[in-house]
This record gives C-alpha cells, structure tokens and sequence, in this order.
C-alpha cells in the first residue's frame, strides 16, 4: 500500500466513523476506497468491519447522555443485535465469495434506495404516529421490533452499509423515544454486531492488517466528530456524498 492509498484509507475511516455515529452507512466510504487499491471484496469486507468497531466505540461513548436510562432496553435489543450479527458474519464465509459478488452491488442499492428516502420516510413514520396517537406506540417495541432488529443485525453482519438506517427507521417506528436517544441506541447495536463480527472473523477470516489499523484509527477519530459536532451537518449533502460514493463502490463491483 502506497503512502497516499494509505491517506485515502485514513480519511475513508474518518468519514466512515463520522457518518456511522450520525446516520449510519459509514462502510458506503471505506468499502469502495479497499476495493480501489487491489483488496479482494471479502478481504477488504472483513478487514473494514474489524476497523470499525473503534468507531463504534467512539460513537456509543459519544452518545452516552442519550444512553442514560436504557440500560434495560440496551440489554434485551442488543442480544437480539449479537445473535443477527453473528449469523450474518457466518453466512459471509459461508456463501462463495462470487456469491458476494454478485450480492453486494444490489445490497448497496438498497441501501442507497434507503438513504435518499430517509426523509420521506421519517415524515411518513410522523404521520403514522399522530394518526395512532403517541399512546399506541408500545414502549419495548414488541416482538415486531426485536425480529427487525434480527434481520438488520443479520445483515449488517454480512455487509453493513445503511444498517444503522434500517435501525432507525424500525425504532423511530415502534419505540416512543426522542430521535437522538433512538440514535444512542443505534450506536450500541452497531457496535455490537459489528463487534461480534469482529471477533468471529479474527480466528477464521482473511484480512489486511494495514487496512484494518488505518480504518480503526480514522472511524475513532470520526466517531468523536459525528458525535461532537455532526448533528449540525446539512442532512441534504451528507446524502448526497453517500450516494456518490455508493455509486463508485457498484460501478466498482461491476467492472471487475
């Protein structure tokens, strides 16, 4: 890796721990810059979820005002979050790797489908609370909340970009919380499944050292700024950089 394939890795951390405190879709960044110098798309998969757990654990810390109170919620969700991860990181080995190849373009499709409609959708998920009043909406979240959880901690096991915008969108929806204690939240079973993940791909994965340093110390760093200072970026033009750089990693994915 040349010294500017390494600053690019370094700042693709940054950006990736900024966002994934923020919003989420922080591998939208990192994947497509290891996919840029050379690195297989497993490799650079598995090498980007190791780097981000310092980012993780940046963003979670940031958040911890938001945190207060929940420890009881933060327990029954996140071993929700744990055991989704965990199957989603075995799938990744288990499924050939032309398999992902053939996945990971239309999974970050979705997500981009995802991001550019966040807006609409959090208006929609308003609209929805006020027609059922806020005393319809259960507290726990229900058996609805914890097998959506499962199914985007699965995914983020397997891949990540936009998880923690699925996470929201099934919070916002079934838990009668403010938007920024939701997003505390979201930060922990971030960390968690990507943590897991983590550890499950240590002992049994391929990774790139290198890579894995970089993003860890960019996504630390970021996941001070996004929780710092984040919430006063234009929510319009962080899309738009998403959406950009999503683009790049499918045009990537397509033309190898």
């Amino acid at each position: 890796m040349s010294i500017w394939e390494a600053l690019a890795v370094l700042a693709a951390g940054i950006g990736a721990g900024t966002i994934n405190t923020i919003v989420g879709s922080g591998t939208l960044f990192t994947f497509p810059v290891l996919l840029a110098i050379g690195i297989p798309p497993v490799t650079a998969n598995v090498s980007n979820t190791l780097g981000l757990v310092t980012g993780n654990i940046s963003g979670a810390i940031g958040y911890r005002r938001e945190l207060r109170g929940q420890r009881r919620r933060l327990i029954r969700l996140g071993g929700t979050a744990f055991a989704g991860g965990l199957a989603g990181a075995i799938l990744l080995l288990a499924l050939p790797s032309e398999a992902f190849d053939a996945i990971v373009p239309v999974l970050i499709g979705l997500a981009l489908v995802l991001v550019v409609l966040q807006p609409t959708l959090a208006k929609a998920l308003a609209r929805r609370r006020e027609r059922r009043g806020e005393a319809a909406v259960p507290t726990d979240g229900g058996l609805a909340l914890l097998l959506g959880l499962l199914l985007a901690s699965a995914y983020g096991g397997y891949f990540g970009a936009a998880q923690g915008v699925l996470y929201l969108a099934l919070m916002g929806l079934l838990l009668d919380e403010d938007l920024q204690r939701v997003n505390g939240i979201k930060n922990v079973l971030a960390l968690v499944v990507n943590g897991v993940a983590a550890v499950f791909f240590l002992f049994v994965a391929d990774f790139d050292w290198t890579a894995v340093l970089l993003i860890a110390a960019g996504s630390a760093l970021g996941g001070q700024i996004g929780a710092k200072v984040g919430r006063r970026l234009p929510p319009v033009a962080m899309r738009g950089v998403i959406v950009a750089v999503g683009a790049v990693a499918i045009a990537q994915m397509l033309l190898r």
